[in-house]
């Protein structure tokens, strides 16, 4: 286990500047760039810093071993009207996914309704980004994504690894105020939690790991040296069971690939997803007091005597909780993280004098 470091905090603002320049060096467009620091940052005030900026190392050896194709854009393959499918071509998923989900939400404006199927793209990062593009046009969405070929988590009552953390996600807006969204991966944490854990040199709670010999652990060092553990799916059979289903459903159905022996990636650093995506315009349904009847639902549930120190939450809220926080108080990441992503900037051209201008805002 590798020994805690100090944490660094830097503002959101300059954090994003800094990834957007990175990526700007390594050869994306202007364009390409803003998308990926966007999204990288939004994830970490999120509080999902298995999502945010500490994916950077892996994306620029992704790039250099020549699996993430830059500046791609995605191909509509078929156009059935309500259902389109569409190819990302191995380019950053920041990309492909933004402009998937804003085809499907200008056909569901038309149709009341759309699904998007999207395959052969590299990381898509926090699906949660995308629900809430979808939720800020007004549109309910669900999303079942695959991790392809990049095998994590044992199946139920299985000890080795056989599939991806393959996430699922759901949101529903709300007028006035943040949308209800929930989030996660169908493993009990996400392989990135590892990985902060790893470099924070901390210990993961029990019941997420199993060893190569499929014993229980808490040490996340299973997930990043050999021998290999495995992570464990969340909920026994429950959380298993959805997993299958965001295999098939975010990989078979998309028309992409599924999980097995000849879809295997060679490279720990690759990354790709697949994601089917049903988005629905809920002025298209007869419900006129929808809104009311989820604020009373939510009501009905936060009225329940609070059994500890922690308050009831409904899908969303701790994310807008550390959103205000970190917006206020700076984005935070540990020591080992920042030293992986300052290398990434250097292989990707980014000169000295202008790394020590972020040295600088780094507190």
């Amino acid at each position: 286990m590798r020994q805690a470091g100090e944490e660094i905090r830097i503002a959101s603002s300059r954090l994003r500047q800094f990834v957007a320049s990175l990526w700007q060096h390594a050869g994306s467009s202007e364009t390409e760039a803003a998308l990926v620091a966007d999204h990288l940052v939004q994830a970490n005030l999120a509080g999902h810093d298995s999502h945010g900026v500490g994916m950077i190392p892996s994306y620029m050896a992704s790039r250099r071993q020549g699996h993430l194709m830059q500046n791609k854009h995605i191909e509509v393959v078929k156009d059935a009207g309500a259902v389109l499918t569409v190819d990302g071509h191995n380019g950053f998923g920041q990309v492909a996914a933004s402009e998937a989900m804003a085809l499907g939400i200008e056909r569901t404006r038309q149709l009341g309704m759309c699904a998007v199927a999207l395959r052969h793209t590299h990381h898509i990062g926090r699906i949660g980004h995308w629900a809430e593009q979808c939720a800020s046009a007004g549109f309910i969405s669900f999303h079942f994504v695959n991790v392809v070929g990049d095998p994590m988590v044992a199946p139920f009552n299985g000890s080795d690894r056989r599939f991806g953390t393959n996430p699922f996600c759901a949101i529903f807006p709300r007028e006035g105020q943040p949308p209800l969204l929930l989030d996660f991966a169908t493993s009990g944490i996400a392989f990135g939690k590892t990985r902060v854990a790893y470099n924070k040199g901390v210990q993961v709670a029990p019941g997420y790991l199993i060893d190569h010999h499929g014993a229980p652990t808490n040490d996340p060092t299973v997930m990043h040296e050999t021998p290999y553990g495995s992570l464990l799916a969340f909920g026994l059979h429950k959380g298993y069971g959805l997993a299958v289903m965001c295999e098939i459903l975010g990989g078979a159905l998309s028309g992409g690939q599924t999980t097995h022996e000849s879809s295997l990636q060679k490279s720990v650093e690759a990354i790709f997803n697949s994601m089917t995506t049903i988005i629905l315009d809920p002025k298209a349904f007869d419900a006129p007091q929808m809104q009311e009847e989820a604020q009373a639902f939510i009501d009905w549930a936060k009225a329940s005597p609070q059994a500890g120190d922690s308050p009831i939450l409904v899908p969303g809220e701790f994310e807008q909780a550390q959103r205000a926080a970190r917006l206020r108080d700076g984005v935070p990441i540990d020591a080992n993280s920042w030293q992986q992503i300052l290398a990434a900037a250097r292989e990707a051209g980014m000169p000295e004098a202008e790394l020590a201008e972020y040295y600088g805002q780094v507190s």
